[in-house]
């Protein structure tokens, strides 16, 4: 600037010419100077305001995205709720029983809901008081070995890290178990017990379902004292007869894109099309059967191994591990449910929550056909439960059989006898109830509503992921019986499986599957000695860990003693994996390998008898050798059979009394070396 203004530039410029020229230059700085000063202040401003919005974006996404409350006392306030019913559900009976819980309030002049844990803070039951006559009630399925079910874990590890106050709370708890199991109920008496620990007031007794005798009459039984209690507790009376509500209502879809109906699919839509990890039981991977060969040799039974390819997953699993599938229903008794009730099953339809604030917004995926809701969403194999019957019975059009479904869902002993003996004990599926009842039509929508979940299945995996990384095997026996009526049932799953032929394309090979994790683990040091116990299909997971321990002797690893005890019917009918176990020892990996066939001779061995003949060497490897002892197969009496055998061992070579022994079993259980994988 000073250079534009020197008059030494130009010689030749006269004075007055030079200051108009200096004049002009300093009005066209001054225009440069307030232009510039404006453009920065300008850019500034804007810059600034953008700086502030910033923050609000985030507000701005909030809304658009759909928000999950996660305080159910706002829910329960927002829509005059004033009991909640949470449930620990791993196969849907806990659910359905809060469902009926839940409804059941409204005939004491109450409102309840059904809630899953999972979607929901759960330190929020210390300001549950805040709401006036307000109840929280738990039904609590015990998984596994006394394990929380997968959607109450987030709850179970609050309860025992909690030092909440809950001295307003006002609890009831009814435990869903099976006496078979070690840990009987486990869950449902720690979540009662800890609760009262907290301060919680405890209105009414722990119920304890068992599921090895008659789950449903428990519940009933413990039901109809505890409505009782509740009312005397709040001062309230039952306003009338139970009377049937519906949850649903059914919209069915004239006008429709078939891309936006569900065919299948457990959450997302299209998601067996698109498929996107990771994998779980909302988001099942569609895993092609690559073998599916019969194990046995003869016999009535099918016993089978299939081979499922999990290449390009990234599913991982580790030996012990449970795979579950998602089966299909017959289509034949889909098919005949349809006849029966004179539906076009093809209709399209969605069943829509009538409560609005509900999470749970349709009882199985919708928009959907009556197929495929009956083939792939609803259970209409097992006994279907008193609830059911009482709801269907408006519409049957005899006075009989009307009051005949009427007494079976009432508590009177006559009507519990009754059901017990003609729905559980002869196995009569909706189906068969519907055919042996000519006047019950009811709306197949109704139904539709009123059936439980079909569930996944679950499996021991029959092989180890350090020896087939993409693959994982399936042991099983296909369950076929005729029932006292005369009818043949048969497993929706084993005789799914059944029909799944490798090499095809297509559906007809393919298995909705996904990976439960397990606490049955190898011991971490190859080196432990291990002794596992497993007959019939209980083999499956000694597959897997045998599998391993050659795998980790050919690693160079020194792998201690492997020792199993296995059992079948007859040697040459149902010894299942004859040629690989033989290998297996003859490579020196199985270091010992003993067999009870059960029914060659004419006294039955079974393995605990084999145990006891081996008892020296047995004890030796447990005190000694520090071994891990593994039972897989049946709880109701092998496994019990098997631990009571365990207990005259130690008792008998530990020189210990009777309750010495059982509680050394009892410390091998709690420090892992005493694992079960059992069913009933």
């Amino acid at each position: 600037l000073t250079a534009m203004g020197d008059p030494s530039m130009d010689p030749t410029m006269s004075a007055p010419d030079s200051t108009a020229q200096q004049n002009s230059l300093f009005s066209m700085m001054d225009v440069f100077l307030i232009s510039l000063i404006t453009g920065l202040f300008t850019y500034w401003f804007f810059f600034r305001k953008k700086k502030e919005e910033v923050p609000d974006l985030p507000k701005m996404q909030s809304v658009a995205a759909p928000v999950r409350d996660s305080s159910f006392i706002e829910k329960m306030k927002k829509t005059g709720r004033n009991i909640v019913v949470f449930y620990g559900s791993q196969t849907g009976t806990a659910e359905e029983f809060a469902n009926r819980l839940s409804k059941d309030a409204h005939r004491y002049g109450l409102r309840g809901m059904a809630a899953d844990p999972e979607e929901y803070d759960l330190s929020d039951l210390s300001r549950l008081s805040e709401i006036d006559k307000s109840l929280a009630v738990f039904c609590m399925a015990t998984y596994g070995e006394g394990d929380p079910t997968d959607n109450a874990q987030d709850f179970y590890d609050w309860l025992q890290e909690a030092d909440a106050d809950l001295s307003g709370l006002r609890f009831a708890v009814f435990g869903l178990g099976n006496k078979t199991y070690e840990h009987f109920n486990a869950m449902g008496k720690y979540v009662d017990k800890r609760l009262e620990e907290l301060g919680a007031q405890r209105i009414f007794e722990l119920g304890l379902g068992d599921d090895d005798g008659n789950l449903e009459e428990d519940f009933i039984t413990w039901r109809e004292q505890f409505w009782p209690a509740v009312c005397e507790h709040f001062g309230v009376e039952a306003t009338g007869e139970e009377s049937s509500i519906r949850q649903y209502e059914l919209v069915v879809h004239t006008d429709v894109n078939m891309s936006k109906v569900y065919t299948g699919e457990m959450g997302r839509l299209k998601s067996y099309e698109n498929q996107k990890p990771p994998f779980d039981a909302k988001n099942p991977f569609l895993a092609q059967v690559t073998e599916n060969r019969k194990l046995n040799e003869g016999g009535e039974r099918h016993l089978m191994h299939l081979e499922l390819d999990i290449s390009n997953s990234k599913i991982r699993y580790e030996s012990g591990d449970h795979v579950a599938v998602y089966p299909a229903n017959d289509s034949s008794l889909v098919n005949q449910i349809g006849e029966i009730l004179g539906t076009d099953l093809d209709t399209i339809m969605s069943l829509n929550n009538l409560d609005e604030e509900s999470n749970k917004k349709h009882p199985f995926p919708c928009p959907t056909s009556y197929r495929t809701a009956l083939t792939y969403y609803l259970d209409i194999t097992n006994p279907p439960r008193t609830n059911v019957l009482y709801e269907l019975a408006q519409y049957a059009t005899d006075a009989g059989e009307q009051e005949r479904l009427r007494k079976m869902a009432s508590s009177a002993a006559e009507g519990k006898a009754l059901y017990l003996s003609w729905v559980v004990e002869a196995r009569r599926n909706i189906l068969a109830i519907l055919q042996d009842m000519p006047s019950l039509r009811p709306p197949i929508d109704h139904l539709c509503e009123l059936l439980p979940r079909l569930q996944a299945r679950y499996y021991s995996i029959a092989s180890s992921s350090k020896v087939h990384p993409n693959s994982i095997h399936i042991c099983a026996v296909t369950v076929e019986y005729e029932t006292k009526t005369g009818r043949l049932n048969k497993g929706v799953a084993t005789n799914w499986l059944k029909n799944k032929v490798p090499a095809q394309n297509g559906s007809s090979s393919l298995v909705p599957m996904y990976v439960r994790k397990s606490q049955f683990r190898l011991p971490f040091k190859p080196g432990t000695p291990v002794i596992m116990i497993g007959p019939g299909t209980g083999i499956a997971p000694f597959i897997g860990f045998i599998q391993e321990r050659a795998w980790l002797k050919q690693q160079g690893k020194e792998v201690g003693e492997t020792v199993l005890y296995y059992g079948c019917r007859h040697e040459h009918e149902d010894y299942l994996y004859r040629e690989e176990l033989a290998r297996f020892q003859k490579e020196g990996v199985l270091t010992q390998l003993n067999v009870a066939f059960s029914r060659d001779q004419a006294e039955k061995v079974y393995v605990q008898h084999l145990l006891k003949k081996n008892k020296e060497n047995v004890w030796k490897l447990v005190n000694e050798g520090m071994a891990h002892i593994y039972v897989c197969g049946d709880a109701r009496n092998m496994a019990r059979d098997v631990q009571n055998t365990f207990y005259e061992i130690v008792a008998e070579f530990g020189s210990m009394s009777q309750p010495q022994a059982v509680d050394y079993v009892k410390k091998l259980m709690t420090k892992g070396r005493y694992s079960l994988d059992v069913w009933s």
